[in-house]
């Protein structure tokens, strides 16, 4: 996907939010927005996602998007399992494919208990959840994310960076705004900063935790991916792919440059789903990763 000059004001002689923005979104690319409140990050999220048009330029090339608003509208009249089936039809899915596929997400995000009820009667955080299976119901070529985390519970925070992983490792992109600045932290491909006068400047994604640029932070974290339904046959080979540092049972760790091939490899294999990723400091996996390779390099 490519934004060609692409520029976005609320009215004629209102300021320019964003300007003159031209850059690529690649395929596999995940990429932060950042900037200070007000700048204009939505604004571009909405305009990257289509549900905006902007007011100069041009969006070319945007695959099937999936989009989580910054606030959902949750006082709508349905329940959220006939909300997500409307919103599967408008994706695309019909039959009995647009109802797994809400089962599917409703089951992973914690929410399958609550479906039957109404929107309006869903606390916020449940209604985030609905708001973000709407989004990955038909596993979107880019996926847009504006403060998605934010009043999700751990384990729904967990599938949230598993349903990102897993974009990415399909050849996905995906786009985000997050409050958190370890959000995703050393998995990031482009760190895009909106200044004040709405202008982007791109930095590459090796900054640091808290954002800034050239520490190396993500030579220095592994990423941590937790499994289930895997045995003992996929774990040998799982076990001998290259970065796994090391195999606790269903916990892989990963060096950061080799996640994405080892999530490839893993979303491919029957009965085996990804649980939650994380990352976490190199130091904490040390001593474990080293004796495990040197077991698997004694034959052991």
């Amino acid at each position: 996907m490519r934004l060609e000059s692409v520029g976005k004001r609320y009215g004629p002689r209102q300021p320019w939010v964003v300007r003159s923005v031209s850059l690529d979104v690649l395929p596999g690319r995940l990429i932060r927005l950042e900037g200070r409140n007000g700048s204009g990050k939505s604004t571009l999220l909405r305009v990257a996602a289509g549900v905006s048009l902007p007011s100069t330029g041009r969006v070319t090339g945007r695959p099937h998007t999936g989009y989580v608003p910054e606030r959902f509208p949750g006082g709508l009249p349905f329940s959220g399992r006939d909300y997500l089936l409307h919103l599967a039809r408008v994706h695309g899915l019909r039959g009995p494919g647009a109802a797994r596929a809400v089962d599917e997400w409703l089951d992973r995000l914690g929410a399958a208990g609550y479906a039957g009820q109404p929107l309006r009667a869903l606390s916020k955080g449940m209604c985030q959840k609905v708001a973000i299976a709407q989004a990955l119901l038909a596993r979107p070529g880019l996926l847009v994310l504006d403060e998605a985390w934010t009043g999700l519970d751990q384990a729904a925070r967990g599938e949230l960076d598993a349903a990102v992983a897993e974009r990415l490792a399909d050849g996905g992109a995906v786009m985000f705004v997050d409050h958190e600045q370890a959000r995703l932290a050393g998995r990031i491909s482009e760190r895009w900063r909106l200044d004040d006068s709405g202008q982007v400047t791109v930095a590459d994604g090796f900054g640091d935790a808290a954002g800034g640029a050239g520490s190396g932070f993500a030579a220095e974290t592994v990423v941590v991916i937790e499994l289930s339904g895997l045995e003992s046959s996929p774990a040998a080979v799982l076990g001998g792919l290259p970065g796994v540092l090391s195999l606790d049972g269903a916990v892989v760790r990963v060096s950061s440059g080799a996640s994405d091939e080892v999530l490839r490899q893993v979303l491919g294999w029957d009965g085996v789903h990804v649980t939650g990723v994380r990352t976490e400091p190199a130091a904490q996996t040390g001593q474990t990763g080293q004796s495990e390779r040197g077991e698997r390099a004694a034959g052991r």
